[in-house]
């Protein structure tokens, strides 16, 4: 990362604005109440193409002057988009063939965004061209901050099995094997699928069984590189043109998405920006908000990072779209600012009245001023303006945590002995380490180990060889380390590897699992020590280690489950099934005394307090998720308020404190 937004001196606060979906009398209204707001960011143009190319190379770019200067004379920076997001219906029409391909063949037809192919030469060729008369008429504008290029990535359309597709994928294989390279790797010699020529292999297209995993997993590989590639394109554009003028693009670190590799994306970006929605059904939402955001903080190597996108209150998308509830919006800010974001942005300013998204909530909701939205809204912007300080601070953090995305490629295929869903299972463990007091760092397999007490492994199910000394190696040195199951079962080609499970981290744990036995949905399982299991569980066999906990029912009885192994100087922990959310609490309580970790805070379960520091102070940010009011044991200047902490810091039942501590 080489920038930020420029001319920002406290948190980014606003949106995307959509000035284009309004009649013209509407923009200065706008401008004042976001100002009454605190709006000091907004991303504009990001779905504005048909707009400002209204045919074939015919523009009109007035509209989007007015807006850029009304937005500057009120003192709101601009994240400006190259608009390539979604092609206009003049451009697909005249080149169908830039449309993308289904895995059975079908076309997709124009009606809603992203209805491009990410090799067409005519897409990108127009893309390029756009890209370039944006830079050259408003790289000098004053409202300028930043440039934000396409929109989401692969969102809707992360795979097209287009000829050109398997074409340029053919050209992506041969850069990486020969011709019997390749068959070895996919291990072709199955089902009759060898190779003896470049023009047979094609995507994995739909076919009457299961596919074949090698290809799956290359091909999933081959299209985050293609899309990076068009995104890279784009940005060089406003690079070369604009050198001065920090380029992103928003990723999609959550719960909902993981169909690109962005520890590669995040190399080449000049700063990092995130959109987050949490889910509405989910009663430990902010958990999985705090995941996204310590990946996100990963992928920006610890330093600061934008969210570009979060929802005031409902979104549009879900089967039940709940509002938030009071002081959640807040809550979910201060989370995301906590972690490592030196902004949080909403989509959208104003709320849509047409549209497919216009029940998706905004700054200014359909109701207008006089709103719980619109006054929480003005609270927190006038809140970050009493945030100066923290801009560019880092995050503190003793643990790391493991995470590859081509392991979720790897595993959640079909014909494993479960239907495996990766995020869920990271957020298992990571909900103990959240109730714990614990912040993490998410790291890549292979990152820099140096300062961590604790690295935490959760079903890194395929690894290469270097990726297994790597940890070998951090524990070996005294590092701590907990790895669970579905770890180290496949090579980087999606080969299982020989000799029982968990394979290339059986000597670092001491144990050698014969088979697997998952357990039945709504089954489980009783461990010794008070514990419980669901989910899955393996025929273990102790090889040296210290069992901690064994099954004491089912088939497995006796069998252990959590187990204990000294190798060199430190020590890794191993866990063979699924714990309950207690459970888990207690091993992991375990594991953490071990490596000598403790909470930032001593603070009641449901209050959530993260450390930023700076290079002479720090700071505690504070977020109450409980019912209840509480005082935690922090001395210093609440930022907020004003008030010293002495006594004290009372954070009220749903509310939040920044402390800069003595």
């Amino acid at each position: 990362m080489t920038g930020w937004p420029t001319g920002l001196a406290s948190p980014s606060w606003g949106g995307d604005y959509n000035p284009e979906q309004w009649p013209e009398h509407v923009w200065k209204q706008d401008v004042e109440l976001m100002r009454r707001a605190g709006v000091n960011l907004v991303s504009v143009g990001i779905f504005a193409w048909a707009r400002l190319e209204v045919a074939d190379n015919r523009f009109d770019f007035g509209w989007l002057d007015q807006v850029l200067d009304l937005l500057h004379d009120g003192g709101i920076r601009v994240c400006l988009a190259n608009a390539t997001a979604s092609p206009p219906p003049w451009l697909t029409g005249a080149n169908p063939d830039l449309l993308p391909v289904r895995a059975d063949g079908v076309r997709l037809s124009h009606g809603s965004r992203q209805e491009y192919c990410p090799t067409s030469p005519v897409y990108r060729d127009r893309a390029i061209a756009l890209t370039e008369k944006i830079a050259l008429r408003y790289g000098e504008h004053p409202a300028l901050a930043a440039w934000h290029v396409n929109n989401e990535y692969g969102c809707h359309v992360s795979r097209c099995y287009c000829d050109r597709c398997a074409g340029v994928f053919r050209d992506w294989l041969r850069a990486r094997y020969d011709l019997d390279g390749l068959n070895r790797a996919w291990g072709t010699d199955f089902w009759s699928q060898h190779y003896s020529s470049w023009d047979q292999v094609l995507p994995p297209r739909v076919t009457p069984t299961l596919p074949n995993p090698g290809q799956v997993l290359d091909f999933a590989r081959f299209c985050s590189d293609a899309l990076l590639d068009l995104f890279c394109a784009e940005r060089d554009v406003l690079s070369e043109l604009t050198p001065d003028v920090p380029v992103t693009t928003n990723f999609m670190a959550n719960w909902t998405f993981k169909a690109l590799n962005y520890w590669h994306w995040a190399a080449e970006v000049d700063f990092v920006s995130n959109d987050h929605y949490t889910r509405a059904d989910d009663p430990e939402r902010h958990i999985e908000l705090a995941l996204s955001a310590d990946l996100v903080r990963g992928l920006s190597r610890g330093e600061p990072w934008l969210l570009m996108e979060q929802s005031t209150s409902a979104v549009n998308w879900q089967p039940r779209n709940f509002a938030k509830l009071a002081g959640e919006m807040r809550r979910n800010s201060y989370s995301h600012l906590a972690r490592g974001a030196d902004g949080t942005l909403f989509f959208q300013w104003r709320q849509s009245r047409a549209g497919a998204e216009r029940f998706h909530s905004a700054m200014l909701p359909h109701a207008g001023e006089d709103t719980k939205v619109f006054r929480e809204v003005t609270q927190v912007g006038e809140e970050y303006g009493r945030l100066a300080e923290l801009v560019g601070s880092t995050v503190d953090a003793q643990v790391a945590l493991v995470y590859d995305f081509e392991s979720a490629w790897a595993a959640e295929q079909p014909a494993h002995p479960v239907a495996f869903d990766y995020y869920a299972t990271v957020l298992g463990l990571y909900k103990a380490l959240w109730q714990l007091g614990v912040t993490v760092d998410v790291v890549p397999p292979s990152a820099d180990l140096t300062g961590y007490r604790l690295v935490v492994v959760p079903a890194l199910y395929q690894v290469t060889d270097d990726e297994a000394r790597w940890l070998e190696d951090y524990v070996r040195a005294g590092g701590h380390a907990l790895v669970t199951w579905f770890s180290g079962i496949a090579d980087e080609n999606s080969r299982v590897r020989l000799g029982g499970y968990p394979g290339a981290f059986r000597d670092l744990l001491g144990v050698r699992v014969e088979e697997f036995f998952p357990l039945a949905e709504g089954d489980t399982a009783k461990l010794t020590g008070g514990l419980s299991a669901s989910y899955w569980s393996e025929l273990l066999h102790a090889n040296g280690c210290e069992v901690v906990s064994s099954y004491v029912d089912g088939p497995l009885d006796g069998v252990p489950a959590v187990t204990r192994n000294v190798f060199g100087e430190g020590v890794a922990w191993y866990l063979a099934t699924t714990l309950d959310a207690d459970s888990a609490v207690t091993v992991l309580s375990d594991v953490l005394a071990g490596a000598g970790v403790t909470p930032i805070v001593s603070a009641p379960p449901g209050v959530e307090v993260v450390r930023r520091r700076g290079e002479r102070i720090s700071w505690l940010v504070a977020i109450n998720h409980t019912g209840a009011d509480v005082v935690l044991p922090v001395e210093g200047v609440e930022l907020i308020s004003g008030v010293d902490t002495a006594g004290g810091l009372p954070v009220p039942a749903g509310g939040v404190a920044v402390v800069r501590e003595v």
